[in-house]
């Protein structure tokens, strides 16, 4: 099987948090190192070992549990801002690899928790720790959780390129 079609066919089988716990920038990223040999089927926390299973039988090596050296598994989770805490910094709303925290600047965030993935990446830029994580039963649909993180990536590059043009054209 190719490199891409493999790297495919192992994001698929990833949970789409997003979260960089297995060392890669997303998910689509681990999903092409293990395609090229770069990175073990172990080095997802939220698959857990039945995910790290998945992916050793799809790269077709023995199976091995979680390493835990890149976490513990965790329930599925999505993050809770406490209302009165918050003070409406948006960094919360920059770290999330799939914009699903809304709000504006020193104005009140909320979490869309169908799309939140747990992922916490919200926590560490908090500056007053208003977030907490909850369990949920389910994390939202993978594809769903695939498409919002690649049009959040769209969405930044747009801007950066609009952002671009305005210096540009305030330059000259």
């Amino acid at each position: 099987m190719k490199r891409e079609a493999l790297a495919a066919k192992l994001d698929a089988l990833l949970p789409q948090t997003q979260c960089t716990a297995c060392g890669y920038p997303d998910c689509r990223a681990y999903a092409e190192a293990l395609a090229g040999g770069e990175a073990g089927p172990d080095q997802c926390p939220p698959g857990g070992d039945e995910g790290a299973a998945r992916l050793a039988h799809a790269l077709g090596i023995a199976v091995r549990p979680l390493d835990p050296a890149y976490g513990a598994y965790r329930p599925p989770q999505v993050a809770l801002i406490d209302e009165s805490t918050c003070i409406g910094c948006v960094k919360c709303i920059h770290a999330c690899p799939v914009d699903a925290i809304v709000g504006a600047s020193k104005r009140l965030h909320v979490v869309i928790a169908s799309w939140c993935t747990g992922c916490e990446l919200c926590l560490p830029p908090c500056p007053v720790d208003c977030i907490t994580l909850a369990p949920v039963a389910a994390l939202p649909p993978a594809d769903a959780s695939r498409e919002r993180h690649a049009f959040r990536a769209l969405r930044l590059a747009r801007d950066e390129a609009e952002r671009s043009a305005r210096l540009e054209a305030y330059e000259t």
